[in-house]
């Protein structure tokens, strides 16, 4: 099969598209299957682990990857179950985290996984789970946020982002989304109640208060964003393999007795992915996809997300086929 594969850390070049072999599932294995990979999406983890970045290696190989096939969001077909599989059969469309996604085939877990909607497409299925389950699991697990609450998503045309505006208004808050001047009509189409033009103006300067603070990219921080939080307000930021300055700030907010900030990785969990395509069934998430590159432009896909300003997400689509 096609795989995009790099053997060594550094540049969008190194990466390359390889024959490999299929995985394979086994009647006596636990939970697994084999997909047939339509889509998957590249996230800012696949850069990081392609780039050699210092955290990356640590668990993915100090000199060299471990595993040589990123990718994890992936949206395909069933082709086939390990013997106590009962959730799924073969020819079923799914979606979810799998790792080694950016190739034809791959094995996963079912408890990664969940039925794509009828209606949603390979693509948009793609475009989900990384980014709607960080998303989700800010707003639900860490903030716990509540209906009537003030919610301000920084960052509300990115991957995470945009689904946390759709997320956070699916739990009746009230949203305020803060992006460029070129996003404000679609985020708001997204469901927010305002919009912020960070290039005009900073919210922090407005005198508005919020139960949460959602830095979408991590490029804010809790000392320039706690003025406006309320009494019990919580900032949050969302930069995966911990960014240079937000654990000193979150550490030093504790020193000083205010534990508002907090930070988390996103952790793919059962049940998850189940509710996410309840949404995109619901008609309440939907995903906005800049562009769709093929396999063999794998190297593009990533210096598009490296550039650090995808509208939405950027979909990689392994075959030729409609999606």
């Amino acid at each position: 099969m096609k795989a995009a594969v790099y053997e060594r850390y550094g540049p969008p070049e190194v990466l390359r598209i390889a024959e490999v072999d299929p995985p394979t599932v086994q009647p006596d294995e636990d939970e697994r299957v084999l997909i047939e990979v339509h889509s998957a999406s590249v996230n800012p983890y696949d850069v990081w682990f392609r780039s050699g970045y210092l955290p990356a290696r640590l668990t993915g190989g100090l000199s060299r990857p471990k595993q040589p096939v990123l990718g994890i969001d992936v949206a395909g077909t069933v082709a086939a179950v390990s013997g106590n599989v009962t959730k799924f059969k073969p020819g079923d469309r799914v979606f979810g985290n799998v790792l080694g996604a950016h190739a034809g085939y791959v094995r996963g877990r079912t408890k990664y996984l969940a039925h794509i909607p009828e209606g949603v497409s390979f693509n948009e299925a793609a475009a989900v789970p990384t980014a709607a389950l960080t998303a989700l699991q800010a707003l639900r697990d860490i903030a716990q946020i509540k209906s009537g609450q003030e919610v301000l998503v920084y960052g509300a045309s990115g991957g995470i982002g945009h689904f946390a505006v759709q997320l956070a208004c699916h739990y009746g808050t009230e949203v305020t989304a803060v992006t460029s001047t070129g996003n404000l009509g679609w985020v708001r189409d997204l469901g927010a109640h305002h919009v912020i033009d960070y290039t005009r103006e900073d919210f922090a300067e407005q005198g508005e208060r919020y139960d949460l603070v959602l830095d979408a990219v991590g490029k804010r921080t809790f000392f320039n964003s706690r003025s406006v939080l309320s009494e019990k307000g919580m900032y949050i930021t969302e930069h995966i393999l911990f960014p240079k300055y937000h654990p000193v700030q979150i550490l030093l907010g504790s020193l000083l007795g205010d534990k508002r900030a907090k930070t988390h990785l996103a952790e793919a969990k059962e049940g998850d992915f189940d509710f996410l395509a309840e949404r995109m069934a619901a008609g309440q998430l939907r995903p906005v996809i800049e562009k769709v590159y093929p396999l063999d432009e794998i190297a593009a896909a990533h210096r598009h997300v490296e550039d650090g300003h995808t509208r939405g997400k950027v979909v990689v689509a392994i075959r030729d086929q409609e999606n």
